[in-house]
């Protein structure tokens, strides 16, 4: 049995109260939180001590949308001004050379720099598996860096000759797909409390794969009592393809595959109406919500607002690391804040007009990125700090340059630019320590990472 005292650090539990501890302390055994209080009602002995006064410490960030092996491809010149379609039409044929090792390493340079931005759980959709490239060298990458996985067996299998998008060279067979799901489930899928690794179906989107597959994905899904995952309505593009090619909208599509329901979640979902959201709603669908992306493509902004409004769950993800060029989960807390209060200036926000309307707030950004993002995973042992939930959180230390003047700990981490955080903690173990990844060499992964990706580019 291991044990580590916290002690004197602004704590936010994000709790049902929403309690905030000044001069905190949280008391953990074998991973999991046993008490939590003020610092001087805890325990004053443990396995380790930390002092972390003048840190604010929050939940562990839920990241519940993101493509690791994109950060193969950042910047890549051509792919720089294009909206998603074209973007994609670009690096598909780049994708296609992406090698087993590859996985494994932007695995890693991915979910390092996550866990340096605050990150402690991480879905990934990897839809793509060129040259034998296999989601197990994914799971294995996350066990070695520390960091809680949802991972997502993504699919595509309607390439340009059935009518979709990507290239020939990068789909599968229906048979292959569902066959590799039902082996990733047996073999890794952990629903106990505190899993380190899950497993999500996740066909890529309504144009990459079939009808069928979708069905088929939901069935076996729903035998094994795993999520599932897409991509939908993330632009007009889209919306226009699902009009055309099956006589629905996405969402009204995604009701007539059976994909409603509180084990579905759907990444971007921009473009979506009043009756859509109340289908989310009624359903329990979540919503993974890209900020970033959604800017650096030019995709639009997702009724945030709205969802919230109506009781859909709504997370945050950093997105493909090629359609945000970063993966600091921190960073997307803050431009959901920003980007929710540019929606509302377009809107015509007033506090004359209207009183009652008010601005996202930091404290409800943070709660996107922490019990926002467990409960789309389905998740009730993480994205909070209370008494048996998981020890997963992060710690940020205020007494520096970017935070001087700042009145409030919490809102500071929001509105300050953002930083690399100074302690990231997954079940009680250290990831990240005094600034510094501990469980890998972030130097040799940078060294391995660069060679992949001038390789991929080259080649």
């Amino acid at each position: 049995m291991t044990t580590l005292l916290i002690k004197n650090a602004y704590i936010v539990t994000m709790d049902d109260k929403q309690t905030e501890i000044p001069n905190g302390g949280i008391f953990i055994r074998d991973g999991i939180i046993e008490k939590i209080g003020q610092a001087s009602e805890l325990p004053n002995t443990a396995d380790e001590i930390l002092d972390l006064k003048n840190h604010v410490v929050v939940p562990g960030l839920v990241n519940t949308h993101h493509h690791f092996y994109q950060t193969l491809t950042r910047a890549v010149p051509a792919a720089q001004d294009a909206n998603l379609f074209n973007w994609l039409k670009t690096l598909y044929p780049i994708w296609a050379k992406i090698q087993p090792d590859d996985i494994f390493t932007s695995t890693q340079t991915a979910l390092a720099e996550l866990a340096l931005s605050g990150c402690t759980t991480a879905s990934d959709h990897l839809y793509l598996y060129p040259n034998a490239s296999k989601l197990d060298d994914e799971i294995d990458a996350a066990l070695q860096l520390g960091v809680r996985l949802q991972a997502s067996r993504g699919s595509m299998s309607l390439g340009e000759s059935q009518g979709g998008l990507p290239p020939d060279s990068v789909v599968d067979t229906e048979e292959a797909i569902l066959k590799d799901s039902q082996r990733l489930i047996e073999k890794y899928h952990n629903a106990k409390h505190g899993a380190m690794t899950q497993i999500v179906l996740a066909p890529c989107s309504p144009f990459s794969v079939t009808t069928d597959l979708m069905k088929q994905s939901a069935k076996l899904a729903r035998e094994y009592g795993v999520h599932l995952h897409t991509h939908l309505a993330e632009t007009e593009d889209e919306e226009q393809f699902c009009l055309q090619k099956f006589g629905h909208r996405p969402v009204g599509y995604m009701q007539e595959v059976d994909w409603v329901g509180d084990d579905v979640w759907f990444a971007h979902a921009v473009y979506v109406n009043d009756e859509e959201i109340k289908v989310f709603a009624k359903h329990n669908c979540g919503v993974a919500h890209c900020p970033t992306s959604n800017m650096r493509l030019a995709s639009g902004i997702a009724p945030i607002k709205e969802y919230r409004k109506a009781g859909v769950n709504v997370g945050l993800g950093v997105d493909g690391s090629a359609s945000n060029d970063g993966s600091h989960l921190l960073s997307e807390v803050r431009n959901a804040m920003l980007v929710s209060r540019v929606k509302e200036g377009i809107t015509g926000y007033s506090l004359s007009n209207d009183p009652n309307r008010k601005l996202m707030t930091a404290r409800e950004a943070l709660y996107l990125g922490t019990r926002g993002g467990a409960a789309v995973l389905g998740r009730n042992d993480i994205g909070s700090l209370e008494v048996g939930k998981c020890a997963d959180f992060f710690a940020v230390n205020l007494n520096q340059l970017g935070f001087a003047g700042m009145h409030d700990p919490v809102s500071a981490i929001v509105f300050g630019q953002p930083v690399r955080v100074d302690y990231t903690v997954v079940n009680g173990r250290f990831v990240v320590k005094a600034g510094q990844l501990v469980t890998v060499d972030e130097g040799k992964i940078i060294e391995r990472h660069n060679q992949a990706a001038k390789r991929l580019l080259e080649s």
